[in-house]
């Protein structure tokens, strides 16, 4: 096969491929999502109901072992993508994520096959974890190596425009079905199946819609040019070669992502349990934060495509190692919801300076034949580490009585990712997408 054999993409080919990629991206985070909305009301099918409590936890730790297989999907599938192409990776992914939503909407109670249920539901959200840690690293690759060198960092914000808003529409199916739909009782008996039908139906739609999808430029010439590599391609060895971009991901990522999960999924519980805002209006605040915050993504994407990545992450760095400690304390004393929307939404424009363009960033510090692992394995490690860990973090340090100390071990890993912002290079300059 020859360099010449691929056609140049067509501007409206980039345009519908990005689209199928984004919305593939917003599926996979509303099945993920769902799981966590509606887990109060189907604790009790799939565990016994002598203790709710002990059910609910049961199904949290099924929550957590899903977020754990996080890192491992993001080198299986960063290996499969390098290996046999960022179109074929994202159809495997958003499969993979069809069949966990069915599974959990057709499975019977543990009253129905006892045991087996709760193996079942863990069963299928292993896969969901799977495919979750395998999206970010692929999707970033492809919406990164799809888009326009002028515009990269624009349409690569929709990485995240998409995940809040999977978020947002797990959330608006919860309210909708709590407050329009169903009752408690009918939600609790077999309405929380609902959510999870639609997921999958959802799914089924990505999958069809990338299946349209065009491979991108980069890894077709990369392919074309030397079909032998691909022995090299996705492996562990291959990207042990690069271990300044490896360690420059980790460091990026440490303390953006704990930021993320600290003003967004974490923020309602904070507001309800240490600012004393009733769940009601906590969930309202933390809607509302979430869908400016989302707006705010291509944003900060566009403007680093004029400005540079850098200046926006040390922004986020400055500010954030300033900030955090003022902002979390006063949150803690608030006294209307119109002031916690405000000082949310100060810290939310302030992490943008990190998630609108992270996804690009990591992108461009890798070469085409190790990106997709390059990108998605040492992020979902750190992710796992220091974002999946966020809320139990802060639990701890409340339950001991010294709040105050998480504000301080957030600011302390911003800190740290500061110093990687300003003694890495600016990879708007020096981006490897064209290598």
């Amino acid at each position: 096969m020859s360099s010449a054999s691929h056609a140049p993409i067509t501007p409206l080919q980039r345009l519908r491929s990005i689209f199928s990629g984004s919305v593939g991206n917003l599926v996979e985070w509303y099945d993920w999502y769902a799981y966590a909305a509606f887990s109060l009301y189907f604790s009790k099918v799939f565990f016994p109901e002598s203790d709710e409590t002990a059910g609910l936890m049961n199904t949290a730790a099924i929550f957590a072992v899903g977020f754990l297989m996080r890192p491992l999907g993001g080198w299986l599938f960063g290996r499969y993508a390098d290996r046999h192409g960022r179109k074929a990776a994202l159809m495997l992914s958003v499969l993979m994520m069809c069949a966990g939503s069915l599974m959990i909407a057709l499975t019977p109670g543990y009253a129905s096959i006892g045991i087996a249920a709760p193996a079942l539901l863990l069963l299928a959200r292993l896969l969901q974890g799977l495919s979750v840690g395998g999206e970010y690293g692929t999707s970033a690759t492809y919406l990164s190596e799809m888009a326009t060198r002028e515009h990269r960092g624009f349409w690569s914000s929709f990485q995240y425009v998409t995940l809040v808003m999977g978020h947002l529409l797990a959330l608006a199916v919860l309210i909708a079905l709590q407050q329009v739909f169903l009752t408690t009782q009918q939600l609790e008996s077999w309405g929380w199946r609902i959510p999870f039908v639609i997921g999958a139906l959802a799914a089924a739609t990505a999958l069809y819609l990338r299946r349209n999808m065009d491979e991108t430029d980069a890894y077709a010439r990369q392919r074309a040019s030397d079909p032998q590599q691909a022995r090299g391609e996705g492996t562990l060895r291959e990207l042990m070669r690069h271990p300044r971009a490896v360690l420059t991901v980790i460091g990026l990522t440490m303390g953006g992502t704990l930021a993320f999960y600290t003003y967004t999924t974490y923020m309602h519980k904070f507001l309800v349990n240490s600012a004393g805002i009733e769940k009601s209006t906590a969930s309202l605040i933390n809607a509302s934060t979430l869908f400016v915050y989302m707006l705010l993504q291509p944003l900060g994407g566009a403007l680093s495509d004029r400005i540079g990545r850098r200046p926006l992450l040390i922004g986020f760095g400055v500010l954030g190692t300033l900030l955090t400690v003022p902002i979390l304390t006063r949150l803690q004393q608030v006294d209307t919801p119109m002031a916690a929307f405000w000082l949310i939404m100060l810290a939310l424009v302030i992490v943008t300076g990190y998630t609108s363009i992270n996804a690009v960033v990591k992108a461009e510090l890798f070469p085409v034949r190790i990106r997709a692992l390059g990108v998605g394995l040492p992020y979902a490690l750190t992710v796992a580490i220091f974002g999946g860990t966020a809320d139990y973090v802060a639990l701890w340090f409340k339950k001991i009585g010294h709040e105050s100390g998480f504000y301080w071990y957030v600011t302390a890993c911003i800190g740290c990712s500061l110093l990687v912002y300003v003694s890495m290079r600016d990879t708007r300059r020096h981006s490897r997408i064209e290598d």
